[in-house]
């Protein structure tokens, strides 16, 4: 299905078909008078008498051409609340055989800015397919023609929406591919289109990372016949040479666990393993068709995680970027150490203003906080309560977790500095975060999100209709918006 949206400016008239009119939370449609007619207002009164005032839509077939759609603004709205909203609609238009839509933004009675925009926005997410492997697909297109002068999106807002929904989708389609098409080799190659956008690519290939002595991030990637990368995408929104934000993000494009091979039952869904670094590469792909005013880097580690014949064994021992040496106990726990040299190479290039990590890292975070909340964890608490506010904000909440010296001891090897594991029992997040905060070498401000449990999407969310959500790029976006820009 594709959504176009046009503004119209022509008047409005009565007899159109498929109309989305808006209401107070009382749904009292005394207002509506002079854009329905009055039998129109006559039979929706009598029905309001027995409908469910709690719902904030509701739907009236007024005949087999024509659909009323009520929807109610609260007075404690939120813009999430909004999103939802649109979304929420839909949900309906998905269902039904009409292809023209038409939202009288006259009727808005809203004190936030911009409504119309976040109810388009909400809309427009919800509407996300991914079908491209179906032989046959549906070939629907549905316009939505916004009518009336109040609440209009300006060109600007809809760049910033349009942006926005760009990268999400982006970040939706990178995680929905299977593994055998998007291996690290054609990962890599995508990356690299992103240039077209004036983003600064540059793609260290196994040659490169083994001079640089990325042996950790090497060391998951040796048992495939794909290749292992790091790369790195700059976006310069800014003149003068400020400091950038560092976004890194763990792109194992398939696990396997490798020699600790994970049982077979739902593997299938290691193709999200590359999540975190979907949400890096749809947040920059977003910052760079919007122009942002701001200094950025993503930097994204990808891998295919294989149990061949050179595959990395439990009880190897590798060299780190950093220099600090690590014994691999066990080869599914393998994201920490791609992110690990991905960490320090980041801090020490780049000398960011701050660093935030997102993995699907591991499955200890979905027992802690199922798929309502990632975890955060982080070294520095401004970092974190930014990052808790705008999460709140766009509904892709967080729930910061402990950090602590006292978890060190769980991960102290005796035969290396480190182990990639805890083995003692409990805190499997925890002391994964633990780990990743030794490649930390200069104190810069780090937070670690740990997306496991949010990622992908069984049943679907608020705005999305199931599979990979795209979570992260809404997220740090906002996270620029209200701190950064």
């Amino acid at each position: 299905m594709t959504i176009q949206i046009n503004y119209k400016s022509t008047s409005f008239k009565k007899n159109l078909n498929n109309l989305v009119l808006f209401v107070d939370e009382n749904f009292n449609i005394n207002p509506l008078k002079k854009y329905i007619s009055n039998n129109e207002f006559s039979y929706i009164s009598d029905l309001l008498k027995n409908s469910d005032l709690k719902k904030n839509l509701l739907v009236f077939e007024i005949n087999s051409k024509k659909t009323i759609f009520l929807s109610s603004i609260k007075k404690d709205l939120k813009i999430s609340d909004i999103e939802s909203l649109g979304a929420k609609f839909h949900g309906y238009i998905n269902y039904e055989k009409k292809n023209d839509y038409f939202v009288n933004s006259d009727t808005i009675n809203s004190k936030i800015e911009n409504f119309l925009g976040y109810f388009l926005h909400g809309l427009k997410l919800k509407s996300y397919e991914f079908n491209i492997y179906k032989s046959k697909k549906e070939k629907k297109s549905i316009s939505i023609n916004v009518i009336g002068n109040k609440n209009k999106v300006s060109t600007q807002n809809q760049l910033r929406f349009k942006a926005l929904e760009e990268g999400t989708f982006f970040a939706r389609d990178l995680v929905s591919e299977p593994g055998n098409i998007l291996h690290p080799d054609e990962y890599a190659k995508r990356l690299n289109s992103l240039k077209k956008f004036g983003l600064k690519i540059n793609i260290y290939d196994d040659k490169k990372l083994k001079k640089l002595g990325m042996n950790a991030l090497l060391g998951v990637g040796q048992g495939s016949i794909r290749g292992s990368y790091l790369v790195t995408m700059e976006w310069k929104g800014l003149k003068k040479n400020t400091k950038p934000l560092a976004f890194i993000g763990k792109g194992v494009c398939f696990d396997t666990g490798g020699i600790s091979l994970k049982p077979a039952k739902f593997m299938e869904d290691m193709t999200y393993d590359m999540a975190g670094s979907a949400a890096v590469v749809g947040l920059m792909k977003n910052l760079a068709i919007r122009k942002a005013k701001i200094n950025a880097v993503g930097v994204v580690g990808l891998v295919e995680n294989m149990p061949g014949g050179n595959a990395q064994r439990p009880g190897d021992i590798v060299k780190s970027y950093s220099g600090k040496t690590i014994e691999v106990l066990n080869t599914d726990a393998e994201g920490r150490l791609v992110l690990a040299d991905a960490l320090t190479f980041t801090e020490k290039k780049f000398k960011p203003k701050f660093m935030v990590d997102l993995a699907t890292l591991t499955g200890a975070i979905i027992v802690s906080l199922g798929s309502e909340y990632a975890g955060l964890f982080s070294n520095n608490d401004k970092l974190s309560k930014q990052l808790l506010e705008v999460g709140e904000k766009v509904e892709e909440k967080l729930w910061r977790m402990p950090l602590n010296k006292n978890f060190d001891k769980l991960i102290d090897s005796k035969n290396a500095d480190m182990q990639n594991i805890n083995y003692v029992g409990g805190a499997g997040s925890t002391t994964a975060a633990q780990f990743l905060q030794r490649f930390i070498m200069n104190k810069t401000p780090w937070a670690h999100l740990d997306i496991a449990g949010m990622a992908f999407s069984k049943y679907g969310g608020a705005l999305n209709s199931g599979g990979a959500t795209g979570f992260g790029v809404r997220l740090l976006n906002q996270l620029i918006e209200d701190n950064y820009e």
